[in-house]
């Protein structure tokens, strides 16, 4: 049987992506250190795949100050969540089409 990977987005073939956007999806934001620290990334590499992200429009940034610190958060867009939920869908085929 050929598995089509039509369905896939490219945006969360990476791992760290895809772990982002499964916790912008089940938060209402969260903020970039809380992002680093829960997934244990590097500055560097968290914002490249951030950028990514929003470059795809599938995530929002909101720039503040807290007290003198900025903050930067970050929410899952409805495109975002959208594209999120159907590359799962895909993932959930595919397991479907093994098994069957």
């Amino acid at each position: 049987m050929k598995i089509s990977l039509e369905s896939f987005d490219k945006a969360f073939e990476n791992r760290l992506r895809l772990q982002i956007m499964s916790v912008l999806v089940a938060n209402a934001y969260y903020d970039f250190n809380s992002l680093k620290e829960l997934l244990n990334a590097t500055d560097g590499n968290l914002a490249s795949h951030l950028k990514a992200l929003e470059k795809e429009e599938y995530i929002t940034v909101t720039k503040s100050f807290i007290g003198r610190k900025p903050n930067t958060q970050y929410t899952a867009s409805a495109k975002g969540i959208l594209a999120f939920k159907k590359h799962l869908e895909a993932l959930e085929n595919l397991i479907k089409q093994q098994k069957g």
